[in-house]
């Protein structure tokens, strides 16, 4: 489709909602970037945000009027958002977080009384429900929950995902079935509920042990799931659940029923009965379909805590994940840099680099899939954060720079994400002070001790410290936890100011946690250097329990843009022992070229 095309065809689209909007009485609808169960990335059958508006990014509200349209996105996706928006009527209303409800304000102050809003409950998170009710009831406004006004304009939505579901097996899944539901009962009697309803994707895979692929790069698959004492059921589309999968599941008292039956099965729950659910983790659709007569408990998915705090066994096999991650990296970059220093070459773009880091990670065992599409960018299009290579705007990678490469892979023993930049030709002054102050932010936070139970957000200012000290700051979260062989994003710990510091995202054994600083500079270039880290205990005090950081992911971090004359001797020391546990970790795995890379890119400074 062409450019005129697409302008056109997206025009089109938003007149069609509006008539819509005017046939049912609608003076404002809202599309948020979600879907039943809450998920950061979507199946296509959910993605009514990006078809309406064009704008590709992972987290957004989309929100239209007779005479207005807007997208609410926060700093990651800027750039992104106002390229993709650019010749349409649709704004960019820029949010300080992705936690951000800055347009319920904006629908409270543009709405007047008398009128009505709308939005598909099945689609929106019931805390986000709720918020949104009470500021449109203060100003009068009325807000319908009841209408998908998408699957009447959208003649070409996309149906749900049909990808059969396998099961994770050992030695990679640890624990059995039988002995999460237990302790997922546990859990229940502790709050006194007989009943526990689930939605989001990732607690299901990892309570019941099963995998699937309905969704890009995390291994998940469409399903409810209400947990009882004595059995449970999964609520899967048709079809997806192989005949040996399901016998197994039926031995641990795990029964099949309809996708589309989950919410029948909250309307039939018995009189005084009481449910166990997350406000956050539940969408308003889903919570209203609970019968009435059922007392419910709200607290945080017991499976959120617990498939956080990885278990010894599982962290053994994270290990290996990393080493393997390692090794397809060090044969990547051993081919891609005499490429770069080739003049004589044949053009090389941001997009061959996606196809080249995704074919050294898929030679590895037990590869499944990458963990996110690459991000690929060359000098400016390093400072879009969430930037995406096409190849029709792509880069050619050629002249001075930096190129900034974020990629990750998903492996039956664990998930991994990296960020690491690679000076092309001679990088500037400006260029390697930068690179230098995020390798210290990184090197701030990895070398930390602090207190078991710590909230992750409050650890997020020593990674930006010696960023600040020299007036810079970047415009998203230091860290996010990582799932083991699931989404490469997950809760409840995350390391962002933006974040409030609540009690459930206490630091804790066990958890996966990315640490990335970076530094950009729109329309010149990006930095961002990422390993992900463990949490593990470092000693008891009197003072109480600590923890540390081991660092994970095994890749050297380039020394070339670096600028010495910044580092403190403790941070040399740092960089020059990461390097040599790189080197002895991944001198089993590799050989050629990539052993004698990874050999030249481990030597210490």
């Amino acid at each position: 489709m062409s450019h005129n095309e697409f302008q056109a065809a997206r025009a089109g689209r938003l007149a069609q909602l509006r008539a819509a909007m005017a046939r049912h009485g609608i003076d404002a609808y809202i599309v948020p970037s979600s879907d039943p169960h809450l998920s950061e990335y979507l199946p296509g059958h959910w993605k009514g945000r990006e078809w309406l508006s064009g704008f590709t990014g992972s987290v957004g509200t989309f929100i239209a009027t007779a005479n207005f349209a807007g997208v609410w996105t926060d700093g990651r996706y800027f750039t992104q958002a106002e390229t993709e928006l650019a010749g349409s009527e649709i704004a960019l209303m820029k949010i300080p977080g992705a936690a951000s409800q800055l347009h319920v304000d904006w629908l409270a102050a543009n709405l007047a009384a008398g009128q009505t809003a709308a939005v598909d409950a099945r689609v929106l998170g019931l805390a986000g429900a709720r918020l949104l009710k009470d500021a449109l009831a203060a100003r009068g406004v009325t807000l319908r929950t009841d209408i998908d006004l998408l699957d009447e304009v959208w003649s070409e939505r996309p149906s749900l995902p049909l990808e059969p579901v396998f099961e994770h097996v050992a030695p990679y899944a640890t624990v059995s079935r039988a002995d999460k539901l237990h302790a997922t009962r546990a859990a229940m009697e502790a709050h006194g509920a007989g009943f526990h309803f689930i939605s989001t994707l990732d607690d299901i895979a990892y309570l019941f042990n099963l995998r699937g692929a309905d969704v890009s790069f995390n291994p998940v698959f469409l399903a409810h799931a209400l947990i009882g004492r004595g059995d449970a059921t999964l609520f899967v589309l048709e079809g997806k659940v192989p005949q040996d999968v399901r016998a197994r599941l039926e031995a641990d008292d795990v029964h099949l029923a309809p996708y589309a039956n989950a919410v029948h099965a909250l309307e039939s729950l018995p009189e005084g009965a009481t449910l166990l659910l997350d406000p956050r983790r539940v969408t308003a659709g889903m919570r209203a379909a609970v019968a009435q007569g059922v007392n419910v408990v709200e607290a945080i998915n017991p499976t959120t805590f617990a498939k956080s705090r990885k278990l010894e066994s599982e962290a053994v096999n994270v290990r290996a994940a990393m080493e393997q991650d390692g090794a397809a990296l060090c044969e990547f970059f051993a081919a891609l840099e005499p490429l770069l220093a080739d003049p004589n070459r044949a053009p090389l773009n941001e997009v061959d680099i996606d196809t080249r880091i995704t074919a050294a990670r898929a030679r590895r065992p037990h590869f499944v899939s990458a963990s996110f599409s690459t991000i690929a960018g060359f000098n400016s299009n390093g400072a879009i954060m969430h930037y995406r290579a096409e190849q029709a705007t792509c880069a050619v990678i050629e002249g001075d720079g930096l190129l900034l490469i974020d990629s990750g892979g998903q492996y039956l023993g664990g998930t991994t994400d990296i960020t690491r930049v690679i000076p092309v030709g001679a990088p500037s002054a400006a260029q390697k002070r930068d690179y230098t102050l995020v390798l210290k932010g990184l090197i701030n936070l990895s070398a930390a001790r602090f207190p078991r139970g710590t909230r992750a957000p409050m650890l997020d200012a020593i990674a930006r410290a010696p960023i600040w000290a020299a007036g810079i700051d970047y415009g998203h979260g230091t860290g996010h936890g990582v799932g083991y062989f699931l989404n490469v994003h997950e809760g409840p710990q995350t390391i962002s100011p933006a974040v409030p510091p609540e009690p459930h995202t206490a630091m804790e054994p066990g958890m996966i946690t990315s640490i990335e600083p970076g530094i950009y500079r729109p329309g010149r270039w990006g930095i961002r250097i990422e390993n992900l880290v463990l949490n593990q205990h470092v000693e008891t005090s009197e003072f109480g329990e600590y923890l540390g950081f081991e660092t994970l992911t095994l890749c050297p971090i380039d020394t070339r843009p670096i600028d010495r004359s910044l580092l403190r001797a403790d941070e040399i020391a740092w960089l020059n022992d990461y390097h040599a546990t790189v080197r002895a970790r991944l001198t089993p795995h590799v050989e050629g070229p990539a052993f004698e890379w990874l050999m030249l890119r481990t030597e210490a400074i």
